[in-house]
């Protein structure tokens, strides 16, 4: 007790606290490591001599006048266990000097060493600013566009080509040579992961500079601004970015020239909401922030005799292009394009009216954390912008919402000033990552990671990205052999965690890279089941758009892997098949919302029978519940037994709430079919419910009859019948 009581007065002493930090044990550290010291003092049978001795002069002395010994005394043994449960702490000062990531201008020499001339083109949505920068682009011997999308390189590919400037694109998937020779050309188009920091060249373009600040891919706009080899830097975007800016090239030593431009067509906010789907005209497109309203919403503008395009995030570039093509053709009867902000970049759309279907989005935060909040002026400003575009058959613009709450709140949104960009991204890159792991040869990647970001620091221009992505495929693969920069590059791999099946692939690839077995075409055709057939419902849809994610992933590794990657021409056949048989599906999306929807009837009525009235609020409660993308569901219904007049009570009020729940939906079908809709449900889990209450439902009866029956049973079978 004693002892107790004197390592927990040393863990309080404010000195002691002050030399932890001395010696690299932050709050947090400082207080693992002391739990884990007086852990070891309580619990082993026993201790060093020395410890020991020092203990025995502490306790002996607590209370005298002239004490024997101090708490204080215990910090050497006590920082002593703290190294070995804490290696770093033994080359802190190395690991420091590694994750001091205050001046990332010195990490890019060959900028450095030529005078750049930084040019400002600022302005909003449809102003003409990128126009004026790809001229100058476009006129310079050698060249460099860096856009935030493959469909923006792409674009500045074929114009350039267009205009008989040879032009290269390179993505992190695909290098397109404009030479027949596979010679490099002078001019090239790439997304902004994929820019040079080593070769020179007369003009770059950076556009979008405003996603310097995005929590998780800004590492890549402050690199390309601090490390383009370029004798003239051209940014494009919004104002709010020009502050930050103008103050990191202050602390590379070059000015900024600010370009502003105003919007080539106006933009009315109207005073109306739209209301109803009846009051949709030609060239209108409705902005959905979720994939499911996007299914909801398409089925009924079908459903009144209007064709309709349809572009979201995941669908591949080549269908995204198909149906903006459709949409714009004056040509074709499809007169109406539902989207997602999808369409704030990369896709030029004649659209004349915007009409938000919500102004709320979910999103993920700097700690990588979801939320749900309304839309900030910077997003609705770049979606409302795309009406109204310049040289398009619409002079003017125009938006709305389709509620009539939600005007209001748009208007206040828009009105208000984009916020200030505040900071620059910034990644831990493979050579820091690398130089860690020689001082901490026993940690995990991830562990190397968690460890860089807490020693890091940043002066306030910049901040870290968010980096649970890659801690997530880093804990994914960290049982697979892998050599670390290996296993780093798997862990950048561009792909949605949220896709198990990609997810799975990646990790069979890893597992396959590790044994050197080539992945073959042959190979992923197994994994994938190719040849695979046109979708006939939103599942099959989805599972294809999973498919093509994977081809990309194969894609992107055989750029850095080459040997264990080697059918990247194959994979590349086959991905443009796969993106035509998407295309067919998002065609008829509409019928295979029906043909989901259908089935979810079929199976919802042998479920929702009327043996099992009032299981259905339970299990609806319990699915709603739950989170989207399980792949399986634990007994969800249980069957109550209501007797007689209860029983028929009971049914009459369930139906009341059953038709009030029917109400607040808008009409918009049966529960079970919203729920398959809304990818809470599937045709598999209706199935399954149906069995396990049926199983549920004859247990529960012959278990109770059997109990009256049977009371001398045994208590363990009662249990189970019970």
């Amino acid at each position: 007790g004693e002892v107790l009581k004197n390592l927990n007065k040393f863990y309080k002493r404010k000195e002691i606290q002050r030399l932890g930090t001395e010696n690299g044990l932050d709050a947090r550290l400082f207080h693992q490591a002391f739990i884990s010291f007086r852990k070891y003092i309580m619990e082993s049978s026993s201790v060093s001599a020395d410890l020991h001795i020092i203990l025995n002069d502490i306790c002996c002395g607590a209370g005298k006048v002239c004490l024997l010994g101090h708490v204080d005394d215990l910090f050497p043994f006590f920082l002593r266990h703290a190294k070995q449960i804490f290696p770093m702490l033994d080359c802190m000062d190395d690991l420091r000097k590694i994750s001091d990531l205050r001046l990332p201008p010195n990490w890019y020499p060959e900028a450095r060493a030529i005078q750049r001339k930084i040019i400002f083109h600022a302005g909003p949505t449809n102003s003409g600013k990128t126009y004026h920068a790809i001229q100058r682009f476009l006129s310079a011997k050698s060249g460099v566009y860096c856009g935030p999308l493959k469909l923006l390189a792409h674009e500045i590919f074929q114009k350039s080509n267009d205009a008989n400037v040879p032009c290269d694109l390179v993505t992190g998937e695909e290098r397109v040579y404009a030479n027949e020779d596979a010679r490099q050309a002078s001019h090239i188009a790439c997304t902004i992961e994929m820019c040079s920091t080593n070769t020179p060249y007369e003009v770059a373009v950076i556009d979008e500079i405003q996603m310097i600040r995005d929590p998780a891919r800004g590492w890549a706009w402050t690199r390309a601004l601090l490390g383009l080899c370029a004798e003239e830097i051209h940014v494009c975007g919004e104002a709010a970015a020009i502050d930050l800016v103008t103050e990191l090239m202050y602390t590379t030593g070059e000015e900024v020239e600010v370009r502003n431009y105003k919007r080539l067509t106006p933009l009315t906010v109207l005073d109306y909401a739209l209301e109803s789907l009846d009051n949709l005209r030609p060239g209108d497109c409705i902005v959905c922030f979720s994939k499911n309203d996007i299914y909801s919403v398409s089925r009924q503008i079908e459903a009144r005799g209007l064709e309709c395009a349809v572009i979201y995030g995941s669908l591949p570039p080549g269908t995204k292009l198909e149906q903006a093509k459709k949409f714009n053709d004056p040509d074709d009867p499809c007169k109406i394009l539902v989207a997602t902000d999808a369409i704030g970049m990369g896709l030029n759309l004649c659209i004349k009216r915007i009409i938000f279907n919500s102004i709320v989005k979910p999103t993920i935060n700097e700690k990588g954390e979801k939320e749900i909040d309304s839309i900030t002026t910077s997003q609705a400003l770049q979606i409302a912008g795309r009406a109204g575009r310049y040289g398009s058959s619409f002079k003017q613009g125009e938006v709305t919402t389709m509620h009539r709450d939600d005007l209001q709140q748009l208007k206040e949104i828009l009105s208000e000033p984009v916020r200030p960009v505040k900071a620059a991204g910034l990644h831990p890159t493979a050579e820091q990552i690398e130089m860690f792991a020689y001082h901490l040869p026993d940690a995990t990647l991830s562990n190397l990671i968690d460890i860089f970001v807490s020693l890091s620091q940043v002066d306030g221009l910049y901040f870290v990205c968010n980096i649970d992505d890659f801690k997530f495929l880093a804990d994914m693969i960290q049982h697979i052999p892998l050599n670390l920069r290996s296993r780093y590059v798997f862990c950048t791999a561009p792909l949605n965690r949220k896709e198990p099946f990609v997810c799975t692939t990646l990790l069979k690839f890893a597992r396959q890279f590790s044994r050197n077995e080539p992945l073959t075409f042959d190979w992923l055709c197994r994994h994938t089941k190719w040849p695979l057939a046109p979708p006939k419902n939103i599942k099959e849809l989805v599972h294809l758009e999973a498919v093509h994610d994977v081809f990309d992933l194969y894609l992107w590794l055989s750029y850095r892997f080459m040997d264990m990657f080697p059918d990247a021409v194959l994979v590349r056949d086959i991905q443009k098949k796969l993106d035509d048989i998407i295309q067919i599906g998002v065609c008829n999306i509409t019928k295979l919302i029906r043909a989901s929807q259908s089935g979810a009837a079929s199976g919802a009525a042998e479920v929702m029978s009327e043996d099992f009235p009032l299981s259905r609020t339970k299990r609806d409660t319990r699915v709603i519940s739950g989170h989207r993308g399980a792949k399986s569901t634990e007994p969800l219904s249980v069957a109550l037994e209501v007797p007689g007049e209860g029983r028929a009570k009971s049914l009459k009020a369930y139906r009341s709430a059953i038709r009030q729940e029917d109400l607040k939906s808008h009409g918009r079908g049966s529960l079970a079919n919203r729920l398959l809709r809304e990818g809470l449900l599937t045709q598999e889990m209706l199935k399954q419910l149906e069995s396990e209450w049926q199983d549920q439902h004859r247990n529960g009866r012959y278990g109770l009859a059997s109990k009256r029956d049977n009371q001398s049973s045994s208590k363990e079978t009662g249990k189970k019948k019970k």
